[in-house]
């Protein structure tokens, strides 16, 4: 099923609920992973990062130090994630609503922080009372049980869990439900008899998660390596254009390893966008843990792969576009124009990556052109959000600088740039570096209201509502963009050998 973000409800019930009627005996919940799609110490954990990143890295290890009840103290006395829009199961909380309609008394028990778990049972009004970590006892396995069989009386119970941890519950428990099992339950499950109760959760296969959350559709924007190459007529080089393609598989890797970076730093901010709230960190379909090892496997091929097959100067290009988009990540998203000069730069940094990896000269106007062509896209792009923010009467865009007061300002910015750019590519026509590399150089200006016609397009769409995307990503999946790309590519090649 796919997980959804409950909506407020009523305050929880008070816990002088009486007893299950009928002998039906009291529910007992987990949360992490059972009613939950994920954990909420890894959810406290990248709200810390996000907010104090200087403080969890350098304390966050002295923490550790007073065991695990006081390392999750810690952290919930600085951070605790928004129970409103964490991933739920919608498996787990219909039986839930099924128990309490049934009159049975409902329990949310849980390792977490006690604070944690009570703001969950707050927001969600379907238990009675809750269990979790405190006074320096870490509320799990037989901890955990002793805690459940203190609440239910001596009497019998059934409780809900997805890991091996819970064994020991689920072995004195009058009815044992697993719930999105780990393999260590199921194994447990599997040598039942009778097997118990289950409720299966999702069953999206996690590979096309890590490939989800991988982004391969941005790769796309990579190809802008293979431009100093192409604009200085060495693709016909085998060496150069060797070199360029592993820049780009290298290039690939870091990106990817940013953007889960990037979804890990902004969950919360995606599960309330509409449709970024259905990337796999987001909806808990990637757990945290496997992403943070994701990030170390991508950065650790990508460095070694450059390191092997490119030069020390194109990884040293590869390091740097890493460290800048830390930085957007963690400062810059924030910061008025400052975020879109840095997008901007980011595409600007992939055709140098490729003129160093290629060795060849980058030319200043294709330098000048990037520039202002991709900070008009990156003002489109924060339009679309704005116009987005407007609709759902909001002030401001999630995390970012800019207010709905800003539509025009950011409107007449990105129009101008995108003219600018045209404007540039004119210059680069009539300038005399072109006939040195074109038999035909007059071709050339063919391109130029071929872009000047799709740039106002992008404009017009994004004024209409129309652009829903990523302007970049919207290029490559609009039959017109593609058209238009194909017209220059071919008004190249004829300037070039005719």
């Amino acid at each position: 099923k796919t997980p959804v973000t409950t909506p407020d409800p009523a305050p929880s019930a008070p816990s002088t609920r009486p007893a299950s009627p009928g002998g039906a005996p009291p529910l007992f919940v987990d949360l992490d992973g059972t009613l939950l799609r994920g954990d909420s110490l890894w959810e406290s954990l990248a709200q810390l990062l996000r907010k104090q990143p200087a403080t969890l890295l350098l304390r966050a290890p002295f923490w550790l130090l007073r065991g695990r009840a006081g390392f999750k103290a810690a952290i919930a006395d600085r951070v605790q994630p928004d129970a409103r829009h964490l991933p739920y199961s919608e498996d787990v909380l219909s039986y839930v609503r099924q128990a309490r309609a049934d009159g049975r008394r409902v329990v949310l028990a849980s390792a977490s922080d006690r604070r944690v778990v009570a703001a969950v049972a707050d927001h969600l009004g379907l238990f009675d009372d809750v269990i979790g970590t405190e006074a320096n006892v870490n509320c799990s396995g037989r901890a955990k049980l002793a805690a459940i069989r203190e609440r239910a009386g001596g009497d019998g119970f059934e409780y809900i869990g997805n890991s091996g941890v819970d064994v020991p519950i689920w072995e004195r428990a009058q009815v044992a439900t697993v719930a999105s099992p780990t393999s260590a339950a199921r194994r447990w499950a599997a040598g039942q008899s009778p097997e118990p109760r289950m409720i299966p959760g999702a069953t999206e296969p996690l590979w096309r998660s890590i490939l989800g959350e991988l982004r391969p559709h941005q790769w796309a924007k990579n190809a802008l390596l293979f431009a100093p190459l192409l604009l200085a007529h060495q693709l016909a080089d085998p060496g150069r254009l060797r070199a360029v393609i592993v820049a780009f598989v290298s290039f690939c890797a870091i990106a990817s390893a940013g953007y889960v970076v990037n979804d890990l730093v902004d969950v919360d901010a995606d599960r309330r966008h509409p449709t970024k709230r259905l990337r796999p960190i987001a909806t808990g379909a990637l757990p945290m843990p496997i992403a943070l090892a994701l990030i170390a496997g991508l950065l650790a091929s990508g460095f070694a792969i450059s390191l092997s097959f490119v030069s020390l100067a194109a990884t040293g290009m590869l390091a740097a576009y890493l460290a800048l988009t830390l930085c957007y990540s963690f400062y810059f998203k924030r910061q008025l124009l400052l975020d879109v000069l840095v997008l901007a730069g980011l595409y600007t940094h992939r055709v140098l990556t490729g003129g160093v990896a290629a060795e060849v000269p980058v030319s200043p106007w294709l330098l000048a052109f990037s520039t202002f062509f991709f900070l008009s896209l990156a003002l489109v792009k924060r339009y679309v959000e704005l116009l987005e923010a407007r609709e759902l009467e909001r002030e401001h865009i999630e995390r970012r600088a800019y207010q709905v007061a800003d539509l025009g300002l950011v409107e007449t910015m990105g129009l101008s740039c995108g003219y600018i750019a045209v404007l540039v590519l004119c210059l680069f026509v009539s300038s005399d570096d072109v006939s040195r590399l074109y038999s035909a150089p007059v071709l050339l200006w063919l391109m130029c209201p071929v872009m000047l016609y799709w740039i106002s397009r992008i404009w017009f769409l994004a004024r209409r509502g129309e652009l829903h995307d990523d302007p970049v990503l919207f290029a490559t999946r609009d039959r017109i963009s593609f058209v238009c790309g194909v017209l220059v590519l071919a008004v190249v090649l004829a300037a070039t050998v005719l």
